[in-house]
Formats: C-alpha cells, sequence, structure tokens
C-alpha cells in the first residue's frame, strides 16, 4: 500500500477574482492562468507519481461536488469531503485526517490549498518528497515556507530558528501579515519565510496535535469512525460539522505545538490571492500586458491584465495598469490599484 496521502482544501469561493470567479465557480475551478487546466487539475497533477490518485481526497463545499465530478472523473464519491457549511481549515483538515487514519493508520499527509500557482513543479515534487520522507520517521508538524524575493505585506511569515539538517528547520515563531517596514526587516534578517500554507505530517502526529490542541474538534471527528467511507458518512457530517470551532489550522495547532518545524524552499510559489498577483506570474508582452482572450487587440496600453473569452473581439487603447475581464455576464475595467474594491463591486452587481 501506499501511505502518500493528499488532502487539498478546495471549499473557497474566490471573490477577489470576480467576475471571472463566483461563488458558483470559483478559481480552484477555472483556468485563471489559461493553460488548458484549472487550479485543482494542476494541484493534483503535479503530484503525480508521489500521491495516487486513490489516495487524493478533496474537501469542499456541496455544491462542488458535480464540478469535481467533470473536472476530476478519476475521483471516487468516498475521495470528496463534502462540508456543509464553512468552519475555516481546522475543521477541514480533521475530517479529513480523521477518515484517512480510519483506512490507513500509517498514512503520511501533504495538505495543500487548491488554488495556488507553482511554477517549478520538479523544484516542488522534490520538496514533497524530501518533506514526506522526514514526516514518516519523525514526530513533527512540517510546514513549507517560501523565500521571499520582496517585502510582502500580504502573507504571514514564518521565523525558522536552528537547523536540524540540510533542509529544515524548528520554527522559532510565526507572524502575523506586517506592514511595510517590518516586512523589509524580516528580508533582511534572511531567517523569515512566507507562510505557503502547504503541511505535511504522519496520521500520527497531526492526530495527536488535534487531541491534544482542539480536543473538542478531535472527539467530533473521532466520533465519526464507525461511518467514514459508509451510506451513513454524509448525514453525520451534516449533523456535526457545523458544531465545530470555525478556527484555521494555524492558530488552533501550528502556534501552539512544540514539534513544529519548516522546509524553506523556492518553488515558484504564489497563492493568486488579487488580479495583481495574476499578473505577476503571467506572460507578458513588451509593454508588460498579460492578455488572455485570442481575440482581444492592444493599442499604447501598458502593465495591464486582460481576461476575455476567446473569439470575442475587443480592442483596448491607451490604457495603463488596468485589470480588464469579462465574464458571467460581466464587463469590468479597473484599476490595479483599486483592486481591494472588487468585492463591493459584486456587490452592487
Amino acid at each position: 500500500m501506499n501511505n502518500n496521502y493528499l488532502v487539498i482544501m478546495a471549499g473557497g469561493i474566490g471573490s477577489r477574482f470576480w467576475p471571472m470567479s463566483t461563488p458558483e465557480t470559483p478559481k480552484q475551478f477555472l483556468d485563471i492562468l489559461g493553460t488548458g487546466q484549472t487550479m485543482i487539475q494542476q494541484t493534483i497533477n503535479r503530484l503525480h507519481g508521489i500521491v495516487p490518485i486513490e489516495n487524493v481526497y478533496i474537501v469542499t463545499g456541496k455544491r462542488y461536488k458535480a464540478l469535481i465530478k467533470e473536472q476530476l472523473p478519476e475521483i471516487k464519491d468516498e475521495q470528496i469531503l463534502m462540508e456543509p457549511c464553512m468552519r475555516n481549515t481546522a475543521p477541514c483538515i480533521a475530517y479529513a485526517v480523521y477518515k484517512i487514519n480510519q483506512q490507513n493508520p500509517d498514512a503520511n499527509i501533504v495538505v495543500a490549498p487548491s488554488d495556488h500557482l507553482i511554477t517549478k513543479e520538479e523544484a516542488f515534487r522534490k520538496v514533497i518528497q524530501d518533506g514526506l520522507d522526514f514526516v514518516s520517521t519523525n514526530d513533527v508538524l512540517l510546514t513549507l515556507g517560501i523565500h521571499p524575493h520582496r517585502p510582502e505585506t500580504g502573507y504571514g511569515y514564518i521565523q525558522a530558528g536552528a537547523s536540524v539538517n540540510d533542509v529544515i528547520n524548528t520554527v522559532q515563531a510565526f507572524k502575523e501579515k506586517p506592514n511595510l517596514a517590518t516586512a523589509e526587516n524580516y528580508l533582511s534578517e534572511g531567517n523569515f519565510f512566507w507562510n505557503a500554507g502547504i503541511f505535511l505530517w504522519s496520521s500520527k502526529s497531526i492526530l495527536n496535535a488535534f487531541e491534544s490542541y482542539l480536543p473538542e474538534l478531535a472527539k467530533i471527528f473521532k466520533a465519526g469512525e464507525t461511518v467514514y467511507y459508509t451510506n451513513g458518512e454524509q448525514a453525520f457530517v451534516d449533523s456535526q460539522f457545523p458544531q465545530c470551532e470555525n478556527i484555521s489550522i494555524d492558530y488552533g495547532i501550528m502556534e501552539h505545538a512544540n514539534n513544529i518545524y519548516v522546509m524553506p524552499a523556492d518553488f515558484g510559489w504564489s497563492d493568486l490571492g488579487t488580479w495583481g498577483s495574476l499578473w505577476e506570474k503571467r506572460e507578458k508582452d513588451e509593454a508588460g500586458n498579460t492578455v488572455v482572450g485570442d481575440a482581444v487587440k492592444t493599442y499604447d496600453c501598458e502593465n495591464n491584465i486582460i481576461t476575455i473569452p476567446d473569439g470575442r473581439k475587443v480592442v483596448l487603447q491607451g490604457l495603463k495598469d488596468c485589470i480588464v475581464t469579462e465574464a458571467n455576464g460581466v464587463f469590468m475595467v479597473c484599476q490595479k490599484k483599486e483592486e481591494q474594491r472588487i468585492k463591493e463591486f459584486q456587490k452592487e452587481s
């Protein structure tokens, strides 16, 4: 039996990428980069050969089951874990690991978001394999830290402590999203890394952590051991999941446990949390425009991110530093520096 498992967190609604991303079809189910693969398809495919498809579990909202079946037909119903409501990452992860443990107590588990970009996939695979080797033989909770290349204020940070081996460090502290001056200081210090929200651990280690630091949550999902992989599983989850505390795995466990380690890495990571981050990662023309859409013409345009359906003729002239997108019956032009207002636009549309 292959003991490597992947848990994909796919319950978000991607509101910052409106109008392309909607609650009905959020960004993890979109080909947001124009690669021919959706974000969730990429998330699974980049671990091909390390985690067999039958060991992939997707935690998501009920409304997205049909999308998962359509985009990932090889995924079985028992691998789709449907949350009846949103309760943050700790309950999401607890549900998955208690279910996996019931099948394989020797499991080694990667937990990853469904909608992050990784451009250096071979480097990522090496990191994951090294990490799985480490957690399989040590009682540790391992998180990945990304080498920062700018003083980013939109990410949390991990302060690394002493080196354990050539690639892994202890964790000295987790830091909230900093202001610019603090972020610049972190960059100069050299031992602060972006928190990618990607975790590796053995089933035993993470279940011990839940029982130690989130005992009420552990009690809920431990009680489900008799119904996982049965026809009674969804009814159990529907009744118990709303009782879970709304808490992240970071606040609930990672900031309290004493066996937390970090593996600093660089594999072209971005959480693609904003249109601006998408503009940074897409290929650009000589004027800094990034264009998805085969019938878009630009004249005297600079540093725009343009996403238009194929076949839709759009001509843009003199536009600079803007988001231009058409999707789901909405055409939007917004200055990149004003993209935080997109949620406001969505509410008024």
